[in-house]
């Protein structure tokens, strides 16, 4: 550690100065422990001219605060010509160098208006200011100044401008320090002042400040560093030259040259000496303190700063007494900050000389760099695998074989620099070890390769991770570190085809595979130049060296595999594995080299191993292969395809041949079919299937002989399921190629009349095996149903192709029935239940899995045909229902499917949702009966579902008004469709169903929600509103739900007479400023009703009211009839609104008044009027009396949330928050609906708050005591 100097008091810090902390600023260290001015100085106050210079003041001709004058007019500040940066720094420097020549005090001060102009502030340090007050009280007076509208400042502004400026303000410190550091820096003066001036900027309360002011301060720290590791150079230049000169002898030595020597070296020390001062007061000044600032950029300054000190003055800053800041940075809560850290010490590990001193650090905090590879940032873990890559080049001893082991397994991670750094890692620990070659030996190739030892050591380590499936990862890892090892392809097929040498031991099949699957892998990679699924982040454009690399290596490839792969399908042809693998390679080969090459013996030799294979292998995968392999070859552009086709040609004729020979036979053996001939016929037709995928096989009409077969299983019974499952498939491929011939617009039209009718008899095929006892032929009839239904819909005319149009198939009710009947019995099943797992392996996670995949294969097939139109949407309800029960294994599915259906056509969406609940409602009946209790499990899902729909509706109201409210409309229809099991007088069957649909309330817009509450009305009867027995809370519900945040003309008798009374005084005080706040949306309101009104007028039967109402809004009528035609009747219904009596004609011929003729009810409702208005006048008492102090105890009860009623609860709220806070958890589930919009502006929340309901919490809505929970005296 350097020794820091006698520090003088020259500025005065927090014990003078009555500083304000903020969140930005260090409370880590106690403001009085810090030396008050860490700087040399001769006294307390600022350095002084002495009395002699006092003539250096006076401005000079031409300048004004140290800049030249052009015209009369003053240069720009240092400020902008730096920030414009149209100058050379050097030039800048020099100006203002000869500027404090000339007068150092408004140089000076120039110098001082840049760092605080450069924080952004717009305050000017004056004259005044500089010559009579202390630096503290100066960046007070700035502090004050500093204008923080905007949080930006010249370090934060995006923009090239800005962030030039901020390279310029760090080159103009480093010039500035490397052109005065022969003479101005050792003044006493200059230095002295911006040190204390930067030392009190960082200790800001102002973020700005404390920012700006430390960047200053380390790039001030690092241009002094420079200057001292050149005085040190220049001492030991001295000293040696000092030391030459005494040792002559004593007539050659000059004396007086070691005179001048020593008084050089006692110069060059005192320099050092400074220099070190000013270093150690910036060290303990700023450093100390901002390495740990609560803003990570300022961290990450320091940081980075100091490993450039280490880096270059290793002598004074590489010891532990600097390295343990940044071995404890490296535990930062912020990404870019442990990055630092890294980048630093790489560039201390890099050079091999300092690694001695790095023993002790290295020790101590090996763990946590080893752990930094895990980290959460990519790019910190990136240059933490880096950094040990560095300390593994210096010693093999530090890192332990578990350390290695925690980096091996990121050469499979999925972020591809994160691989490539652990890919370089593990090339240099396992493959740095070469074998010499001898020079002038001849280069040794294949087996003897100096290779091949690392290949091995490549295979074992594959094999060793276990992770057998991603050959491709580790390939991609060593890429770029190992290209020549990975291509060696030479190598890899001579320990594959040779014998091993003597003494060698030779490969396992296991290894072996793996061999032949990273080979491929290479090749892959080499041919496609890009990395593998789920690693690459895009194509990206090649280089021009690029292409000429992959040009040459597919040549090379093509060279040595056309000639070695045929012998190598002969020596593995009955191993399964490695021949799907092998025979892979030729869709990578240049095939023009077969010709220019002269290799067309190879490729004989090539297609006859294919037919072996073929001929041999019945593995799906194997003869997909083959056939793909045989597509790759059968390419028109090369010579080679005559030659190819021809090969291919006899062997599909052969295998047709043999087919329906077999066929024939098989079929007329009848139900006693031996099992070699059912082995033979699936055999032949698993290959004739395998290459019909990927080859036009229309020439050899397969359809008719499959037909066949199939129509022979199902009069029969007893075919078996391989063998009806390649059928299908192959007619399937039938079907499939003669559309695509067809889609080209050259065919006949006998063609499409043959193909029409055969899509159609193939689909009463599928539909006749979906009743198949065999669970995986009915998957497989189930799954190629979809898909034709799909290809053939009406979507396969867009596009110009209308000459398809007489292909169009669309499924008949009996069809869709049973699709619908297989997906519930099928798909929609427990674990436990699903029996298609063979050889008794329920338990194993594998196959389930698997058998979950299927699953939602089928449930995806059938999802796809809803969204397409291609069955009735309101299939889908069965589908929907199941949201809840199978959400972790198909919510994914079924929500995509309601958000598609949703964009297809909102009010049809809303009508199959509704309709699936009203089944689960139904279903749910018939278990428990009509007596059910709801609070049982089975409702409460039921009402929960309801919810999940509700969220996924979002927040815009206005692009699901209509949807909203024919789901209402069809809830409320349900709910009274049964009368009562119980008789007259009793709540109907599906009365607690409007339970259920109040979950949907809150999407209802205000004006809607009178609109509903209407027409619940017409279903009711006046008994049904008197009655409070639990059986009728779901009507009661309901309808509190409809009147809350609703601007509605009835009330609610279950909220009581103090509710009633509550709600009517606060629409009577409140109607002048209603009709005021809601002028604009009177305008609107009829316009935004008609779309509404539409949905409800559309054939609306009821078994109590005619037609329907014509809605008017609350907000229309006139503010002084509110409180008359509020509480006409509990349900009193709208004066243009025809009476239940009365005939639809006399609606035209009514006129409305305010007195109606009497209802039968008419004496119940005077009643209740005369009770409501006594209550009325009872609390207008008490409100005279206490309304001061109700008003100001309101805010806190508000405040609180206690005693407001539910439906007094402001209705945005509502709509916001979805009903309860719970529900927030659950609001992602509609994240991805066009509808969804929860990134509401503050404004405009305001904005509709005022439109629904101005003034809300007025105090004369204030009931009694009980309500607010407060004292009323």
């Amino acid at each position: 550690m350097i020794a820091a100097p006698e520090i003088p008091a020259d500025f005065p810090y927090a014990q003078d100065t009555d500083t304000q902390f903020s969140s930005d600023t260090d409370f880590s260290e106690d403001p009085d422990g810090r030396s008050s001015n860490p700087v040399k100085g001769k006294g307390g106050k600022k350095g002084k001219k002495p009395a002699g210079d006092k003539s250096k003041g006076a401005k000079g001709p031409g300048r004004i605060n140290g800049h030249h004058q052009e015209n009369g007019m003053e240069n720009m500040m240092l400020f902008e010509v730096v920030k414009l940066g149209r100058s050379a720094m050097q030039s800048v420097v020099d100006d203002w160098i000869e500027s404090y020549k000339h007068d150092r005090d408004v140089a000076l001060l120039d110098l001082i208006n840049f760092f605080i102009q450069c924080s952004g502030c717009k305050g000017v340090v004056s004259g005044e200011m500089f010559r009579n007050m202390q630096n503290s009280e100066i960046i007070r007076r700035m502090t004050e100044e500093f204008d923080e509208d905007s949080g930006d400042y010249p370090l934060t502004i995006a923009g090239p401008l800005w962030k030039k400026f901020k390279s310029s303000f760090c080159e103009f410190i480093s010039v500035l320090v490397r052109q005065c550091q022969y003479s101005i820096i050792y003044d006493e003066y200059m230095m002295d002042t911006v040190i204390s001036l930067l030392t009190g900027l960082s200790d800001s309360q102002v973020r700005a400040f404390r920012h700006t002011s430390t960047l200053a301060a380390m790039k001030l720290m690092t241009a002094l560093v420079n200057v001292a590791l050149n005085l040190s150079i220049n001492m030991d230049n001295t000293q040696r030259q000092y030391e030459a000169e005494r040792n002559k002898i004593v007539a050659k030595r000059a004396n007086d040259r070691l005179e001048l020597l020593l008084q050089k070296r006692k110069e060059l020390q005192e320099n050092q000496d400074e220099i070190e001062n000013m270093m150690n007061a910036i060290f303990k000044g700023v450093f100390v303190h901002r390495y740990r600032d609560s803003i990570a950029e300022i961290r990450a300054i320091c940081i980075e700063e100091i490993g450039v000190w280490m880096k270059l003055y290793s002598d004074a800053f590489l010891n532990d007494s600097y390295l343990k800041y940044v071995g404890w940075t490296m535990h930062d809560k912020q990404g870019e900050v442990r990055l630092k850290c890294l980048t630093a010490l790489q560039g201390l590990y890099y050079n091999r000389e300092l690694n001695a001193r790095l023993e002790l650090f290295t020790s101590r905090f090996k763990d946590r760099i080893v752990s930094m590879t895990l980290d959460k940032e990519y790019d910190v873990a990136v240059q933490a695998i880096k950094l040990l890559t560095l300390v593994l080049n210096s010693t093999d001893e530090v890192l332990t074989p578990e350390d290695c082991e925690s980096v091996y397994h990121l050469v499979y991670s999925a972020h591809r620099p994160v691989a490539v750094a652990a890919g370089e890692f593990l090339y240099k620990k396992l493959f740095s070890q070469r074998e010499p070659e001898e020079e002038g030996a001849p280069k040794r190739r294949g087996r003897q390769s100096p290779n091949a030892n690392l290949i091995k050591t490549t295979v074992f380590f594959f094999l060793e991770s276990e992770l057998h499936e991603h050959a491709a990862y580790l390939v991609d890892s060593l890429w770029d570190c190992g290209p020549e090892l990975l291509k060696d392809w030479d190598c890899m097929i001579s320990l594959l085809l040779d014998d091993p040498l003597p003494g060698e031991e030779a490969l396992t099949d296991r290894q072996e595979t793996a061999l032949i699957e990273i080979m491929l892998c290479t090749v892959r990679q080499a041919a496609e130049c890009h990395p593998p699924v789920g690693r690459g982040t895009g194509k990206r454009v090649m280089t021009a060296k690029e292409k000429k690399t992959q040009l040459d290596d597919r040549t090379r490839m093509t060279e040595l595999f056309a000639v070695a792969l045929p012998p190598l399908l002969a020596k593995y042809a009955v191993d399964a594995e490695k021949v799907t693998n092998l025979l892979q390679l030729p869709q990578f080969f240049d095939l023009e080299i077969y010709t220019t090459g002269r290799l067309e013996k190879h490729l004989e030799a090539l297609l006859r191993q294919i037919k072996e294979i073929v001929e041999k292998h019945t593995d799906t995968e194997v003869l997909e292969t083959c056939s793909k392999t045989y597509h790759a070859l059968c390419n028109e552009e090369f010579t080679i395809f005559n030659r190819v086709d021809i090969a291919r040609s006899q062997l599909l004729d052969e295998l047709v041949d043999k087919f329906n020979r077999l066929l024939e036979d098989f079929l007329q053996e009848g139900e006693d079919t031996d099992e070699d001939d059912a082995y033979q016929v699936l055999s032949t037709l698993k290959r004739i299937t395998a290459f019909h995928n990927a080859h036009d096989l229309s020439g050899w009409d397969l359809f008719t002989s499959n037909f066949k077969l199939l129509n022979t299983g199902i009069e029969n019974g007893d075919m078996p399921e391989q063998i009806v499952i390649h059928s299908l498939q192959c007619t399937h491929y039938v079907i499939l190629w003669q559309l695509a011939k067809l889609s080209e617009g050259s065919s006949r039209k006998e063609d499409m009349v043959t193909l029409r009718k055969q899509m159609r008899a193939f689909c009463m095929m599928c539909q006749r095996y979906l009743t198949n006892v065999n669970t995986a032929v009915k998957e497989q009839a189930f799954t190629i149903l979809c898909d034709l239904l799909l290809i053939f819909s009406h979507q396969m005319v867009a596009g110009g192709r209308e000459h398809l149009e007489p292909l169009v198939y669309s499924p008949e009710d009996s069809l869709q029935s049973e699709l619908l009947s297989f997906i519930l019995n099928h798909v929609f099943i427990d674990q436990d239940d699903d029996t298609n797992s063979t050889d008794g392996q329920q338990d194993d996670e594998a196959v389930k899995i698997e058998a979950l995949h299927k699953r939602r294969n089928l449930l995806a097939g059938y999802c796809k045909l809803i969204i397409y139109c291609v069955v009735e949407m309101k299939t889908g309800a069965d589908i929907f229902k199941q949201y809840m029960r199978y959400y972790n294994d198909y919510g994914d599915i079924i929500k995509e499917t309601m958000s598609k259906t949703r964009q297809i056509d909102k009010i049809q969406c809303a009508k199959t949702l509704i309709l699936s609940l009203q089944q689960l409602f139904n279903e749910m009946l018939s278990e428990l009966g009509h007596g059910f209790d709801r609070s049982s499990s089975a409702f409460c899902g039921i009402k929960e579902l309801a919810r999940r729909f509700s969220l996924t509706f979002g927040l815009d109201q206005v692009k699901t008004r209509d949807a909203i409210a024919m789901l209402h409309k069809d809830g409320i229809e349900f709910s009274f469709k049964d009368p009562s099991p119980q008789g007259e007088g009793g709540p109907p069957l599906n009365l607690a169903f409007l339970d259920i649909l109040s979950e949907f309330s809150s999407k209802l817009m205000r004006q809607d929600k009178r609109t509903v509450h209407m027409y619940l009305e017409r279903f009711m009867t006046f008994q049904m509103a008197l009655q409070r027995e639990d059986c009728w809370l779901p009507l009661i519900s309901y309808r509190n739900s409809l009147q809350a945040g609703g601007d509605d003309d009835t009330m609610s008798v279950m909220s009581g007479y103090s509710s009633r009374g509550s709600s009517v005084r606060s629409k009577k005080t409140k109607a002048p400023a209603a009709s005021t706040g809601t002028s604009a949306a009177k305008r609107k309101l009829p316009e935004e009703e008609s779309s509404s009104s539409e949905v409800w007028q559309q054939g609306i039967q009821t078994p109590v009211m005619l037609s329907s109402p014509h809605h008017t809004s609350t907000a229309m009528r006139d503010p002084k009839r509110v409180r008359d035609d509020t509480y006409m009747g509990v349900y009193a219904l709208p004066h243009d609104q025809p009476q239940p009596h009365q005939h639809p004609q006399q609606h035209h011929q009514q006129t409305p008044q305010h007195h109606q003729t009497p209802m039968d009810y008419n004496s119940q409702v005077t009643w209740m009027l005369a009770q409501r208005q006594q209550e009325e006048a009872r609390q207008q008492q008490e409100r005279a009396m206490n309304y001061a102090k109700l008003r100001t105890n309101l805010q806190h009860a508000i405040r609180r949330g206690t005693g407001l009623m539910e439906e007094d609860e402001e209705p945005i709220v509502e709509d916001v928050m979805m009903s309860s806070e719970g529900r927030m958890d659950d609001l992602n589930e509609g994240m991805d609906f066009d509808t969804m919009d929860i990134d509401l502006p503050p404004s405009k929340n305001r904005r509709e708050r005022s439109e629904l309901k101005p003034d809300y919490f007025d105090p004369a809505s204030i009931m009694d005591e009980s309500v607010l929970g407060v004292s009323m005296f």
